[in-house]
Parts: structure tokens; C-alpha cells; sequence
């Protein structure tokens, strides 16, 4: 049974809205990564600054303590590059991880539409695009193409973890 799960991908993809809906549907508590930045971080952001590995370390360390903190947990984090997710999965059982998969143009027109979110700017996206590596062979991850209803990438993403 898997009771710890990450939802990964780009700013945009709907980490954030799909792992409420898998937290409330599993009854597990739910953590969106953003709230973890430090202010250092989140600055950076709003001034359309892209973050670098340094300033990504000390937070994926704290997500990975949430995981190991809580008996079940649901965190939204990027997730981007694989010594990202190694991070995050340090000393972690029971693990899942939903990788939402999209593309540029289908997420851009997503983050337009978003108001009072500090990740700022076309430029910000182009760089995480730039830095994601798509999870390959990773047995925990769980694909999910996010062009579907939200309702399909819910169901999808629910049934791959109950299969697990």
C-alpha cells in the first residue's frame, strides 16, 4: 500500500489541485511544496529569477522531512531532475510519485490564466523546462498526461496507486 505521494511536473501542470483531490480521496493530509520556499526563494521567483540547484536543496530536504514525519502524507513539489527525487525519496517507504506530463504550449496558456501565484513569467517556465528531466525507469513513478479532463488525470493517477 502506498501512503506517501508526491505529485511532480512543471509550475502549471496542477500539482497543487491533484494532490488535493488524491489527499482528500485517500484521506491523507496534503502539502504543497510552494509553501516550503524560503523567502530568499520565493523572491527570487517573483523577480523571475530561476532557481538553482543550491537554492533547491535545502527545501527538498525539508518535503523530504514532511514525508518521513507523517504515517501518510501527500506533497505537490517539481520534482525536476532525478538527484531532485533521490532527495525526496531518502529513507521514504511506500512511495508513489504522479508525474503530471505536459507540454510548453498546454501549460503556458494554463499559467496565464492564473492570478496572484509569485512564479513569474514566461522565462521562469522556459527554465523549468529546461531543467526537467523526465523520470525514466524509475519504478515509483507513475506517468500521467495532463491534455486529459482533470477528471481523467484524477482517475488515471487513482487507479495506477491503488494498483500499486
Amino acid at each position: 500500500m502506498i501512503n506517501k505521494i508526491i505529485v511532480m511536473g512543471v509550475s502549471g501542470c496542477g500539482k497543487s489541485s491533484m494532490g488535493q483531490k488524491i489527499a482528500a480521496y485517500f484521506g491523507f493530509p496534503f502539502f504543497d511544496g510552494d509553501d516550503y520556499h524560503s523567502e530568499a526563494n520565493v523572491e527570487k521567483m517573483r523577480q523571475g529569477i530561476p532557481l538553482t540547484d543550491e537554492d533547491r536543496f535545502g527545501w527538498l530536504k525539508t518535503l523530504n522531512g514532511i514525508l518521513k514525519e507523517h504515517p501518510t502524507a501527500v506533497v505537490a513539489c517539481s520534482g525536476l531532475k532525478p538527484e531532485y527525487r533521490e532527495i525526496l525519496r531518502h529513507d521514504v517507504n511506500d512511495l508513489g510519485i504522479i508525474y503530471l506530463q505536459g507540454d510548453f504550449d498546454t501549460i503556458w496558456q494554463r499559467h496565464q490564466k492564473r492570478d496572484g501565484h509569485y512564479f513569474n513569467g514566461k522565462e521562469m517556465l522556459e527554465s523549468q523546462f529546461a531543467t526537467l528531466v523526465e523520470p525514466k525507469d524509475e519504478a515509483d513513478v507513475i506517468t500521467v498526461d495532463i491534455r486529459q479532463s482533470i477528471e481523467q488525470v484524477f482517475n488515471v493517477s487513482i487507479q495506477a496507486l491503488e494498483a500499486k
